[in-house]
């Protein structure tokens, strides 16, 4: 076969489409970035540095990953577009060489009582096959063992239009696997009606004890009483039984008050649909008290918590069922799974068998498929996300991780590592935002954000290789080596917190007692049982101060200022030095500018395409009504306040005219916790993971209490950071509080003045207390995972 002159000349040039190996971005100007210009390699794992605030999210998340989207977007119709999400384009010049991104961030998963990790996985939907295929006695298709899918029985006449019409008996019939009792959640709720009603009192008397329900003038209230239904002069406990029935139970119907038409109801589905549908995080205080007062939420006494009908449950494969095969520890599934050997399902055993035991590789195997998916920490929901991924045949695809080591023991970071290489070595661009050093320091490329934090940051410092970083003396640089050093001496405790029999999830009868008066570090793998100790453990009463995890929720309205309750005394003092009322200076009250009803900027929805946002042109973005910005307080108006940093406003409140004593402590307690660069007026939701831990934690402070329970502080911190947390922990003791850090940062192990560690193991592994002593008999003993680790840390 001939073939055409000049083929091997050609052919040995490059070819056009290799030239595309990187991404190109220009004029970045996303949140604080400061006209942000880089190029990243593709097919490298690139990792993102700088201190907490700098700039890394803006730049990875909201511009690279967030164009990557849009752009994605775009290729569908207007009609589909129409049902999307909206996504404006980041403000950049310049975005080249973009690749389909795929986002794997910290947020929670939803906490929807009917997801679980199962079903966020699609293992329980591989498992549900299975068993319809296998399961003996057969009791229908896979949806009869979902439970989220009820049993529908239906009969009657159906017209079937062919020919001559006529009319046919028919019945339909599906079956689902829910139980019917707990409708698939596994907890029943009981409502307490001692805490609704006093029922030595009638209506008249004002019986109700529920929030806002105390007046007579109320409607609610009102409707009860002038319905016709019940006596309202009449003490509750006297009702006979069919008005306590229409009392408490009674079907919506109409009734008249006053002339008026409104819906009577009975009083238990009210307090349903009006107090337990919403999502507890989001009521008010008062309310979210009330309601763990009135209800108690209990395992549902007919599927015993599985969720599961009993004719699901009924059928079985080698004598397990599907909500035995749910309880399982994943990595035990996995052994039974790969026990099971039948040719007919070869392909689904094969795929069900690979993602348990990406789980397992992942770090996750001490979890079971019926974990609901809301009781996950950030970490745990990252890897969970992964899960996907691992196996994908997809390449060319830019991965963007947020911090993927978070909640994760020294021990399983190296497995991280792999998993992050081997996504790269198939081909594919890996992002990633990070501040360990053992994660840095895999890096093929690395982009170092900074000098500082918020206005002080959003430059780039440094790009190269680890080996640059380390000689380039950029903060970043500077830290990547540091190593706290075990105390030479260490406290002496001041009594001791009692916990005897501590068996939740996978403690096994665990009997400890944590020091009091000193900082106390609680570690142990991702899954030994640290945070069922603490969390779940120590008694409610002892005058402990929580600060968890969980998200903080606000909305662009929302401002450190209005988060931490500073904008109160601002707004009093405001009030008092210029003679009028507080609630002019709430851009969320009677202050607000009233054309963009105080946000500060107008957003435009254009339908299908990207809504956009302007700068308010009646207040400039300064959010307030031009009258109220003529009250100054110390020479300055709200606006110009609320423009302040931390440090600035803390000197302004501080002394003359403007001296508030309660703002500056709430200042004193934001620069205390290294936010003083944050501006009391920026929107939570432009606040990074590490700040918004910070901010609650600033917050806490103000609580009265003995004992302070931080759960790994350290997230989202920079490593010049930690050594200013380790000093805040320090005060935090020798102003007399008792401070337990859950943690698996080695500086913070080594300035501990005791450790209990938990293991050895993960899951049923794990739930023992495997040390309890002083970092430096750790060290010395090594006896443990966590010694050997910060053994290899401080040197020893």
């Amino acid at each position: 076969m001939s073939t055409a002159p000049g083929t091997e000349t050609r052919s040995s040039a490059p070819h056009a489409a290799d030239s595309h190996d990187l991404i190109r971005v220009h004029g970045a100007r996303v949140n604080n970035l400061k006209d942000v210009s880089i190029e990243i390699p593709k097919r490298r794992l690139t990792v993102f540095t700088g201190v907490s605030g700098s700039g890394k999210s803006s730049l990875v998340f909201s511009t690279i990953a967030a164009e990557s989207q849009r752009l994605i977007n775009e290729t569908y119709s207007a009609f589909v577009q129409g049902f999307m999400p909206t996504l404006a384009r980041p403000e950049v010049d310049v975005l080249d060489g973009l690749t389909t991104a795929i986002i794997v961030d910290q947020q929670r998963m939803g906490s929807d009582p009917r997801s679980t990790v199962g079903t966020a996985t699609d293992a329980n939907a591989m498992l549900r096959i299975l068993f319809s295929r296998l399961g003996q006695p057969h009791i229908g298709s896979p949806q009869a063992f979902s439970f989220n899918v009820p049993t529908v029985r239906a009969s009657g006449a159906i017209t079937v239009e062919r020919g001559a019409h006529k009319a046919e008996k028919a019945t339909f019939t599906r079956i689902g696997g829910m139980c019917t009792r707990c409708e698939g959640r596994g907890s029943v709720t009981d409502l307490d009606l001692a805490q609704l009603y006093d029922d030595s009192k009638s209506l008249a008397e004002g019986a109700f004890t529920i929030p806002g329900w105390k007046s007579d003038s109320f409607w609610t209230v009102r409707t009860y009483a002038e319905s016709g239904f019940v006596d309202p002069n009449k003490p509750i406990r006297d009702y006979t039984e069919k008005e306590l029935h229409d009392f408490l139970y009674r079907e919506p119907v109409k009734v008249k008050v006053d002339g008026v038409n409104l819906t009577y109801e009975g009083l238990i589905p009210k307090i349903q649909k009006s107090f337990l549908s919403k999502d507890r995080e989001a009521m008010q205080p008062h309310i979210r008290a009330f309601v763990d007062r009135a209800v108690t939420f209990t395992t549902c006494p007919e599927c015993e918590g599985t969720r599961l009908s009993p004719e699901a449950r009924s059928s079985r494969i080698k004598g397990v069922n599907i909500a035995d095969a749910c309880a399982m520890q994943i990595s035990d599934l996995a052994g039974w799974i790969g026990g099971l050997d039948e040719p007919s399902v070869a392909p689904l055993l094969a795929a069900l068998r690979h993602t348990l035991d990406s789980f397992v590789e992942i770090g996750l195997g001490y979890l079971s498929l019926d974990r609901p998916s809301g009781t996950l920490s950030g970490g745990e929901a990252q890897r969970v996300k992964m899960i996907r991924h691992l196996g994908s045949a997809l390449t060319d695809v830019t991965y963007v991780f947020d911090e993927p080591t978070i909640g994760l023991h020294p021990h399983d970071i190296q497995r991280m590592n792999d998993l992050l290489l081997r996504l790269r070595d198939k081909g594919n661009t890996v992002l990633v935002v990070e501040h360990k050093p053992e994660a840095i320091v895999i890096a093929d490329h690395v982009v170092d954000i900074g000098p500082g934090a918020g206005t002080a940051g959003g430059t780039i410092c440094f790009e190269g290789t680890v080996e640059g970083l380390r000689a380039s003396g950029t903060v970043t640089g500077r830290h990547l080596d540091d190593r706290a050093a075990l105390k030479e001496t260490v406290r002496t405790p001041k009594g001791a917190l009692e916990i005897r029999g501590a068996d939740r999830h996978n403690l096994r009868n665990v009997d400890v007692d944590i020091p009091l008066g000193v900082l106390c570090v609680v570690t142990g793998v991702a899954g030994s049982g640290k945070s069922s100790l603490i969390h779940g453990s120590i008694p409610a009463g002892a005058g402990v101060v929580s600060v968890d995890q969980s998200p903080i929720r606000g909305s662009r309205r929302s401002n450190p200022a209005t988060y931490t309750g500073l904008l109160d005394p601002i707004r009093k003092a405001f009030a008092k030095a210029n003679g009028v009322k507080p609630a002019l200076f709430s851009a969320n009250s009677e202050g607000a500018c009233p054309t963009c009803n105080g946000a500060g900027v107008i957003y435009m929805d254009l339908g299908m395409m990207a809504g956009v946002s302007t700068t308010c042109e009646e207040c400039e973005g300064k959010r307030f009504h031009a009258s109220v910005l003529e009250h100054r307080l110390g020479g300055r108006d709200i606006s110009e306040v609320l423009a302040m940093s931390v440090t600035e406003a803390r000197e302004f409140f501080g002394a003359g005219e403007a001296r508030t004593p309660a703002a500056h402590a709430v200042l004193g307690r934001l620069a205390d916790v290294g936010l003083g660069y944050l501006s009391l007026g920026q929107p939570l939701t432009t606040l990074s993971g590490g700040e918004r831990q910070r901010l609650k934690l600033a917050t806490h402070m103000a609580d009265k209490g003995g004992v302070y329970v931080l759960d790994e502080p350290t997230t989202g911190l920079h490593l010049a950071d930690v050594e200013q947390l380790l000093g805040l922990l320090d005060r935090l003791v020798e102003s007399g509080t008792s401070v337990i850090v859950i943690e698996h940062h080695q500086a913070v192990m080594a300035h501990a003045d005791w450790i209990i560690d938990l293991g050895p193991g993960a899951g049923h592994d794990g739930g023992l207390v495997v040390f309890e002593g002083t970092p430096a008999d750790l060290v010395a003993a090594r006896s443990t995972l966590t010694g050997e680790h910060l053994a290899a840390y401080v040197g020893a």
